[in-house]
Parts: C-alpha cells; sequence; structure tokens
C-alpha cells in the first residue's frame, strides 16, 4: 500500500511501538484481574460459578464486536478507533475499581471485552498497512513479544498493587496507562495510508477459500492453546505433585520463551513465508501435544512445555501475517475485515478449547486426551490445506 515519503522513516517505528503499547497495555488489562477478580467477586456474594461466568463474559464482545469492528476499521481513521478502544479500556477499568454490585463488574469485562477488538483488528491492521510482506511477520512479531509481556506481568502487577494500595488500585493505575497512550496516539505523527480502493463484503472475503483455511487454521490453534489452560495445571498437581509455585514457574518460563521467539518467529515468515512457517507450527504444535504427556518431573514439566509454548508461537506470529498475506492475494486489500475475521477465529477457538479439554480431560485423563487431540488438529490442518491450495 502506497506511502508518503516525507517522514515515514520516523512515522513508521513510532505507529508500531504505540501499537505494541496498546496491545501490551490490553492484556495487562486482561491478566492484571486475575489475582484481584476472585476476592472481590467474594466481596459482592458472588458463587464460583458466577465468578467463571464472569471471567469468560470477556469473550462474548470479544466475538460480537471483532467482525463489525473489522468492517469499521476500513471506513473510519484507524487512529481514532485505537484512541478510542483505548479510553474504552480506561472506562472498563474505572467500573471494576468502583463496582458495588456484580452487574457492574460483569459490565467492565463486557467493555473490556469489546476494548480488545478494537485494539487488535484495528491495530494489526494499521501495520498491516503500513508494511509490506517482506516485513510484516517481523513488526508483528514485535506486537506480540510486547503483548506477551503484557499478559505475564499483569498478574503479579495487580498482586502487587493489591497488596500496596487496595483493590482500587491495580485497576486505577492501568487506566491512566490506557489514557497515556491514548494521549500519545493523538499527538504522534501518522503516515498517511489509503483506505480499501473498494469496499469488499466481509461474507465475500470470508467464503474466498484461502481467507476461509487461513481462518480454520487460525480456530485449530487457538482452540490447542486454550485446552491446555484449565487441565495443565490440574495434570501438574495431579499427576507430578507440583506445587501451585513451581507449577507458576512452568508457565512464567514458558511465556519468557514465547516473548523472546515471538520477534525470531516473524523474521522466519518473511523469510521462507507467512503461510508455511503457520502450517510447520501448526504441525509442530499437535505433534508435540503427546510427547508434553510423558513429563515426569519439574524439570521435564519445564523443558517440555517451553517446546509446546515454542511450537504454539510459532502458529500465532506467521498467522497473522498470513492472514493479511491472503486477503491481499485475493485482491480485497481489506485489512481491517481480515483481522475482525482473524480476531473472531482466535476468539472462536478460546471459547472451545477450554470447554472440550475440561471434557475430554474429565472422562479421559491427560494423556489420552493429547493422544486423541493431536490427529484431529492434523487432519484437520491437512484437509483446509488442500482445500485452500
Amino acid at each position: 500500500m502506497p506511502l508518503p515519503q516525507t517522514g515515514v522513516a520516523f512515522a513508521r517505528p513510532a505507529v508500531v511501538v504505540l501499537v505494541t503499547l496498546a496491545a501490551f497495555i490490553d492484556l495487562v488489562t486482561y491478566s492484571v484481574a486475575v489475582p484481584v477478580l476472585p476476592d472481590l467477586s467474594r466481596r459482592l456474594g458472588a458463587s464460583p460459578t458466577m465468578v467463571g461466568l464472569l471471567f469468560s463474559s470477556f469473550g462474548v464482545t470479544l466475538l460480537i464486536v471483532s467482525m463489525p469492528m473489522g468492517a469499521v476499521a476500513d471506513r473510519v481513521s484507524r487512529r481514532l478507533l485505537l484512541v478510542a478502544g483505548l479510553v474504552a479500556l480506561a472506562a472498563s477499568n474505572v467500573l471494576f475499581a468502583v463496582a458495588e454490585r456484580m452487574a457492574w463488574l460483569f459490565a467492565a469485562r463486557l467493555v473490556q471485552g469489546a476494548a480488545d477488538a478494537v485494539t487488535w483488528v484495528v491495530g494489526f491492521a494499521l501495520i498491516a498497512d503500513l508494511y509490506g510482506s517482506a516485513e510484516r511477520g517481523r513488526v508483528m512479531g514485535f506486537v506480540m513479544a510486547g503483548a506477551s509481556l503484557g499478559l505475564m506481568i499483569g498478574p503479579t502487577l495487580g498482586g502487587w498493587l493489591y497488596e500496596a494500595g487496595g483493590i482500587e488500585l491495580p485497576f486505577y493505575a492501568v487506566a491512566v496507562a490506557a489514557l497515556v497512550v491514548a494521549g500519545l496516539l493523538l499527538v504522534v505523527p501518522f503516515p498517511a495510508v489509503q483506505a480499501p480502493s473498494e469496499r469488499v463484503p466481509i461474507l465475500a472475503i470470508v467464503r474466498e477459500p484461502a481467507v476461509a483455511t487461513c481462518a480454520v487454521v487460525v480456530i485449530v490453534a487457538a482452540s490447542t492453546a486454550a485446552m491446555l489452560e484449565p487441565v495443565l495445571a490440574l495434570w501438574f498437581a495431579s499427576d507430578l505433585g507440583l506445587g501451585p509455585a513451581r507449577i507458576g514457574l512452568v508457565f512464567g518460563v514458558a511465556a519468557v520463551a514465547s516473548t523472546i521467539l515471538h520477534p525470531l518467529y516473524g523474521g522466519f515468515a518473511d523469510r521462507w513465508g507467512a503461510r508455511r512457517m503457520t502450517l510447520v507450527g501448526l504441525a509442530l504444535m499437535a505433534s508435540l501435544l503427546p510427547v508434553l504427556a510423558r513429563a515426569w518431573s519439574f524439570e521435564s514439566a519445564v523443558a517440555l512445555f517451553v517446546l509446546q509454548a515454542a511450537a504454539i508461537a510459532l502458529v500465532v506470529t506467521p498467522s497473522l501475517a498470513y492472514m493479511a498475506d491472503v486477503v491481499s492475494s485475493v485482491g480485497a486489500g481489506s485489512f481491517g475485515v481480515a483481522y475482525g475475521l482473524y480476531n473472531f477465529a482466535w476468539g472462536v477457538g478460546l471459547l472451545v478449547g477450554p470447554a472440550l479439554g475440561g471434557f475430554l480431560f474429565e472422562r479421559l485423563g491427560f494423556t489420552a486426551l493429547t493422544l486423541a487431540w493431536a490427529p484431529v488438529a492434523l487432519g484437520i490442518a491437512v484437509a483446509v490445506i488442500r482445500w485452500g491450495r
């Protein structure tokens, strides 16, 4: 997509930094509530089921908003939409801080899910606008590294601020940070980008085999990654005898490895092709699942889960560039719609994966779960690859 020459050398990196900060703040907001919300919910008399519904309500507005936001993002200023998303993120945090009823917490979580959709859809559409296929993977890898860092430090930050200043402080602190980034977005010069010359209906893009293939791959990847979240800690505790501190360390080491690998994998996607690297990552992710189930100690759990997390990261970063590539290849150029679809597909996986993982784990155990799901994931991947050629 053509760019004006004046100021581009400065403006493009500045935009990448701001999009990375927005993604970082978004995932800090998502995860800072982890150590705080259960206590806040108990104070308001919520049952465990209600707390679970509260956490899952985030995905409702994420799914509802993602696709329409993709269409809006191709018609409205990307800058203003990002600012609006960050302001909504700040508002959700203020709602958390002042909540006196469970209804307020649900409202806050729903607003947070909508704001997340805006940040990710518009942010990655903007990156795709500014960078061609030879550079997108690397740049999106940096954004994902920032996002992973936010997800890593959010719970620790939330717990520390809670202890230091009470239940409101974590939410007020993140709200202020979101507004600071929103202010920077308003004052930092943006390079001009061309809107899509032709507005293509969402359904017309989704029906393209290459685009649908990418979406299905994203659903499979997200389902597989999210499937591990509710069951892996249970398996570590029951079969390996790991305590909470060691389980947290397993996940923490894997998160650090993923943060480091995202930019590296983005470079691989630029060099060898986003589609190829996405499919390599998907095959590795599925193949390593049964291997993860062979962990026999704390040390082996760390090593094997780092390998699994590295494979998941190899799907995530290249798939972001893959979506932009396939939409460009069908002549649409509607990157807002592309990342609306991507976010929607990822949201579907986040909803399906944990439910399916919990169901299979309860009935089959972790080892059988991995042996059952790995060939399914590989089979779906092979089928959609052949269909999408």
